[in-house]
């Protein structure tokens, strides 16, 4: 089962550079993108459904605005849309998919980067989503929770730590609760396959040249529950597919 995430900064400017290719090519199981920009307008998905894929979406109410979809080519049990919260679902952070022996949780979260009000609406939200993850889980199979999480866990995760010590997205408070999310069960799949290795980043800005020079972050994660380890056959970062100023992140279950 090859799962990837991706955050594609608007599906329909993805799709106009070659999404639909890559996604042929690379041919995941379950594709789960992020800030998908679609607004309430309908979003064509019939490429994707030519493919094999089934196509969920959870789109923000603001048209060109954050949003979520999952493209499955396996028939899931049942679907959640959205968190029964409407600050957050209004701005369409989460969607899951139930299969028979696991669950795919896809997410975008806030990125607090417009100010200190979005800031604390964001840490607000990764309080809340730890609570509302700690009571799912025991209704659900595991959880593999794949998204643009807008934080990095630790250093090495991204590309100058010392002078970021307080920005957002590597706040202490947001480490904190990185920490604490994986401590309740939780295990980073690229961390479980690559160890403590550096340089390897999902985001870089459009500026100064950050992509070619490798000045990035790593936001994109995939978490598994913990009972899935000894079913994790890969897991990794694709940086050199570019349909977005993120790259895609990949994870394969026995």
């Amino acid at each position: 089962m090859k799962i990837i995430s991706y955050n594609v900064n608007g599906l329909r400017s993805a799709l106009s550079k070659g999404l639909l290719d890559w996604v042929r090519e690379a041919a995941p199981d379950v594709l789960c993108l992020q800030e998908i920009k679609a607004g309430r307008e309908p979003l064509d998905v019939s490429g994707f459904e030519a493919l094999g894929y089934q196509a969920y979406l959870h789109p923000a109410v603001k048209p060109g605005y954050s949003g979520v979809a999952t493209f499955t080519k396996h028939r899931p049990n049942h679907v959640a849309v959205g968190c029964d919260t409407e600050c957050y679902d209004c701005e369409g952070r989460v969607l899951r998919l139930d299969f028979d022996d696991f669950s795919v949780l896809n997410t975008y979260m806030p990125s607090g980067t417009s100010g200190p009000e979005r800031q604390a609406f964001k840490v607000e939200w990764l309080h809340f989503f730890r609570s509302y993850v700690r009571e799912l889980r025991p209704e659900l199979p595991p959880l593999v929770i794949v998204g643009d999480f807008n934080c990095c866990q630790r250093e090495l995760d991204l590309h100058n730590p010392k002078a970021n010590q307080n920005s957002t997205g590597f706040t202490p408070e947001e480490r904190r609760w990185f920490a604490d999310f994986l401590a309740d069960g939780f295990t980073d799949s690229f961390r479980h396959h690559h160890g403590d290795a550096g340089g390897h980043y999902s985001w870089w800005t459009y500026r100064a040249g950050a992509r070619a020079r490798n000045v990035g972050w790593r936001l994109d994660h995939l978490l598994v529950d913990d009972t899935l380890q000894p079913r994790l056959a890969s897991a990794g970062l694709l940086p050199d597919v570019v349909h977005s100023d993120h790259c895609p992140a990949i994870v394969e279950l026995l």
